[in-house]
């Protein structure tokens, strides 16, 4: 059981204040950002096509990349609102994690491995947090090493689970099955971010009319796919449970 507790719990004194079945948490967890992640495309799309889909290259653009998408108003309060709501449940996770590894290796390699993953998910969710709070339009510099954080951080924090997933799924199906999932969902999201790439630099390069719109559209699927990534603990701690307490008057300090 993950157990979130103020001090030692007691499982026979100490009430649960809150107790979710882990599969319910991830859900919950994953549909925070993907909520804010279309309601503000969307929003972009209805209300702001024109300032959303514009660049420097003043050509035809039709989709609005994910920076322009959340530093409009009020698409931005919508998009900080998901995240700040996301952010704590995912340190959370981050940590299960590292618990979860620790319990299954022994050797220094598995150990060592299982540190960076926590620190690359640690730095994945502090560079999302530093991207969604200062927007392109505030100042782009800091907003442009935030989303360089998150992405390198994301792609870091891929493969590292990937690897260790590679000596877990010897357990047994779900193992095997949700190192599958994360294998693809891997490969996919590198896929598109090469193509994110290309059709930016090719934009900046070139302006021609259309591009940007395949890079914004190839942007959305990196998007999705870390989303879908992370949601790969549903299979991981379908088992389990969060659960906060807090412990009887006479404990508490």
């Amino acid at each position: 059981m993950l157990q979130i507790p103020f001090v030692s719990l007691d499982r026979d004194r100490d009430r649960p204040l809150i107790r979710l079945q882990f599969t319910h948490f991830a859900v919950a967890t994953v549909s925070l950002p993907l909520i804010g992640f279309i309601g503000c495309v969307a929003t972009s799309l209805i209300s702001h096509f024109n300032d959303s889909t514009y660049t420097h290259c003043q050509v035809p653009n039709y989709l609005p990349s994910i920076s322009a998408a959340i530093s409009l108003t009020p698409e931005r309060y919508v998009w900080r609102f998901c995240i700040g709501l996301h952010s704590a449940p995912r340190f959370l996770l981050a940590f299960a994690y590292f618990s979860f590894y620790r319990g299954k290796f022994v050797r220094l390699p598995e150990l060592l491995l299982s540190g960076l993953t926590l620190l690359a998910s640690l730095s994945e969710n502090v560079g999302l947090l530093l991207l969604t709070y200062v927007s392109s339009t505030e100042t782009y510099s800091l907003h442009k090493n935030g989303f360089i954080v998150f992405i390198g951080s994301s792609i870091l924090h891929m493969v590292c689970t990937c690897r260790l997933w590679q000596v877990i799924k010897r357990s047994g199906f779900e193992e095997r099955k949700s190192f599958r999932y994360k294998w693809r969902i891997f490969l996919f999201n590198i896929f598109f971010c090469l193509c994110a790439g290309y059709f930016f630099r090719r934009h900046n390069k070139y302006c021609e009319p259309g591009i940007y719109t395949l890079f914004a559209f190839s942007e959305y699927l990196v998007v999705l796919s870390n989303m879908a990534f992370h949601m790969t603990a549903y299979w991981d701690f379908g088992n389990k449970e969060v659960m906060v307490a807090m412990p009887p008057e006479g404990k508490r300090f």
